[in-house]
């Protein structure tokens, strides 16, 4: 975010609240263009937001106010200036359901609170289709009012252009153009006269004291009620495991004929058409923010992608054929090149402990990173002061009782401990590779032998991380 937009929102906070800003947070940036900063003030906290798409604003904003006043768990937007595309709203914290899912799955099952919360999810689901759809302003909808068969067609092509092409998946065009405009005339049968939220996925869903709240509804538009159904359950990286995927897609079909009756023989056979369709924009979205625009992250869901694809073609039952895309879908969920993208290879932190003499100087760091620590030992009480312990060093048991009975020692390493682990823990998380961590004394033989030693054993036995640990001075001195 620019610092122009950040001080526009702040001026923006202060004017609106009253309020003095004491802490600013940027948020990471997701799928779209959008970017968002929490504003903390005085008094509260909301989040500021910029986004220079007057009309996905004006969308977002209209649906917000509608939502609203059916009582949906939505944010409220609190203040805006239009012309600008900034605008203040409602903050409801820091949980998505997709953060909340990587805390409860338990190995390869699925927790029990996770199912009840997605029942909770699909309820408020039916709720925005039915209830949001009623008295919706549609002609705030932006970039259409209606999942057509544009829309449709944009999305196939989405899927082709971005996705099969960059990944060298073999197709005939002809073909494939004659089976997108038979798949997308059925699809077109399913009634359509919904809201359709358009990105309905775990990523967007917010929990809030365990309720779901929900954003990033400024794509919706009128459209089946299958669509968001398969973009929840089908959300790549959430990973559903599919014997809870029917459990919900059951309890779907129980709250839906509560307010609207379907033919559930019919409802489910469009659902697999549109769980594809789901499946071929979401990777079309990987493959233009990944292999186009070459954001790492968003290859990483389609090893997911591929899983999901698998399993909904071996299940696919519709009444209409489409041999050429059948066959280049299963070339997608066959090559070999698609398979190992995305995949992070198991690359473990490498922490270099060294002992050094400072009057040598402080040693190289050949990683080239550039981080780490040097910590001097020598103001801790010196061994090396007393006859009986010249000849010694800090891994000899005497040394090692002299700094456990005679020194500062314990206190010193226990910060030194502190400090390291939190690095330690935060380049684990952003997968960095290299952490050096340097010991300094005046030879170089007592105090920080005894420092580097300790700190080795000390992460050896909390963190799962390659060490090596040297002792510079002692392997110049040929012991």
């Amino acid at each position: 975010m620019k610092q122009e937009t950040k001080n526009a929102l702040i001026r923006l906070f202060e004017e609106w609240a009253d309020d003095k800003i004491v802490e600013t947070e940027l948020l990471p940036q997701s799928g779209s263009y959008r970017e968002y900063i929490r504003l903390i003030g005085e008094k509260r906290t909301v989040l500021g937001a910029y986004n220079a798409d007057i009309k996905e604003n004006n969308a977002f904003i209209s649906f917000s106010k509608h939502f609203l006043s059916k009582n949906l768990p939505v944010p409220e937007i609190y203040h805006q200036k239009d012309e600008e595309g900034l605008y203040l709203l409602q903050d409801l914290g820091k949980t998505t359901l997709f953060d909340y899912i990587l805390h409860l799955r338990v190995g390869e099952g699925f927790a029990t609170d996770l199912t009840l919360i997605y029942k909770k999810i699909i309820t408020q689901l039916v709720r925005f289709q039915v209830e949001g759809g009623d008295g919706l302003d549609f002609d705030a909808c932006y970039p259409r009012d209606s999942f057509d068969k544009q829309s449709m067609i944009w999305d196939l092509h989405y899927f082709k252009y971005y996705f099969l092409k960059l990944a060298k998946i073999p197709f005939d065009e002809q073909l494939l153009e004659n089976d997108f405009q038979k798949f997308s005339d059925y699809l077109l049968d399913a009634p359509r006269n919904y809201f359709l939220y358009r990105d309905f996925q775990s990523r967007n869903i917010m929990l809030v004291n365990g309720e779901p709240w929900f954003i990033d509804y400024q794509g919706g538009r009128k459209g089946a009620l299958q669509y968001d159904l398969a973009s929840l359950l089908y959300d790549a990286k959430a990973d559903l495991p599919q014997e809870v995927r029917d459990e919900l897609f059951e309890h779907y079909l129980q709250e839906v004929q509560k307010v609207q009756k379907v033919d559930s023989k019919t409802f489910k056979s469009f659902f697999q058409g549109y769980v594809l369709i789901r499946i071929m924009q979401a990777m079309g979205a990987y493959g233009f923010r990944g292999f186009y625009e070459r954001k790492e992250h968003f290859l990483k869901s389609i090893p997911y992608a591929l899983k999901n694809l698998e399993t909904i073609l071996e299940r696919m039952d519709i009444p209409v054929e489409l041999p050429e895309l059948t066959k280049a879908l299963k070339e997608v969920v066959n090559s070999e090149f698609l398979q190992q993208v995305g995949k992070e290879e198991e690359v473990k932190l490498h922490v270099e402990i060294n002992s050094f003499s400072y009057r040598r100087g402080i040693p190289l760091d050949k990683s080239t990173n550039g981080g780490g620590f040097v910590f001097d030992c020598r103001a801790i009480h010196n061994p090396g002061r007393y006859p009986e312990y010249v000849e010694m060093t800090g891994k000899d048991q005497p040394v090692i009782d002299f700094f456990k009975e005679k020194s500062e020692m314990d206190d010193f390493l226990q910060s030194v401990f502190c400090i390291v682990d939190m690095s330690v823990d935060k380049y684990i998380k952003r997968k960095f590779t290299n952490l050096q961590v340097n010991f300094g004394c005046t030879g170089g033989r007592h105090r920080s032998v005894f420092s580097a030693e300790s700190l080795a054993k000390h992460l050896r036995e909390k963190f799962d991380i390659n060490i090596s640990l040297r002792h510079i001075e002692r392997e110049i001195e040929g012991n």
